[in-house]
């Protein structure tokens, strides 16, 4: 698994600190992050990959500080957001998968098979020519994750992967997640997609309240919240 380390992170977008002297060592093959709306979560997810800078603080990725080595960091961290039309960018389901693997030069042929295995392992294949900002959204979201696997980074950060699915996609979804063999984080609101992770961190005020297995985070979460 990869080592991500946030030491004595801090951020803020105005007055209030959003993140808040947090300091975490994260190595552990699926780790959930919830929090009430503001609470942080997000925030933190986003500075693995350098999507936020903080303000002070260090964060790392396998040892190269993503504030200096951003470039090298996004090789190795793929981000699914959770609203999949905001990383969708080529025209058909099969162009956008492709897209991903522009900067890797890979050879044509392999670029193109590791594409088409790419869009069976996630059911896409009878897709791959249709317009990719007509799918449905558990289609998209699916194609969000296709996109950034088709590149096998060696962590996928999501942030509220599910938040915009129904059941059945949300649950689709949770399904490819556990298959994963790379190194996980997920922020969600829907708790139930974290009960067999390894690990789960509380946000509250942009600092970690509670740090478990899933368990005993989650009632720590659940009774914060009332």
């Amino acid at each position: 698994m990869s080592r991500i380390e946030f030491d004595r992170v801090s951020h803020d977008f105005g007055a209030e600190p959003i993140v808040d002297g947090v300091s975490l060592s994260l190595t552990e093959h699926r780790v959930g992050i919830v929090g009430a709306n503001g609470s942080g979560k997000s925030t933190l997810a986003r500075m693995i990959n350098g999507l936020v800078t903080p303000k002070s603080g260090r964060v790392e990725v396998d040892g190269l500080d993503v504030a200096r080595r951003g470039r090298e960091v996004r090789r190795r961290v793929g981000f699914v957001f959770t609203n999949a039309d905001n990383q969708i960018v080529m025209p058909t389901v099969r162009e956008d998968v492709a897209f991903t693997l522009r900067r890797h030069k890979l050879p044509a042929e392999d670029a193109a098979a590791r594409v088409e295995a790419t869009l069976e392992r996630f059911g896409l294949t009878a897709l791959a020519d249709r317009p990719a900002h007509r799918l449905s959204g558990g289609q998209k979201q699916l194609l969000a994750l296709a996109s950034v696997l088709v590149a096998d980074p060696a962590l996928v950060v999501a942030d509220e992967p599910t938040t915009l699915l129904d059941a059945r996609n949300a649950r689709l979804v949770a399904e490819h997640f556990a298959a994963l063999e790379q190194q996980l984080v997920v922020v969600s609101h829907q708790l139930e997609l974290l009960d067999d992770f390894d690990r789960v961190i509380v946000m509250e005020s942009g600092r970690v309240v509670a740090d478990d297995e899933p368990l005993p985070a989650l009632a720590a979460y659940r009774a914060l919240i009332g």
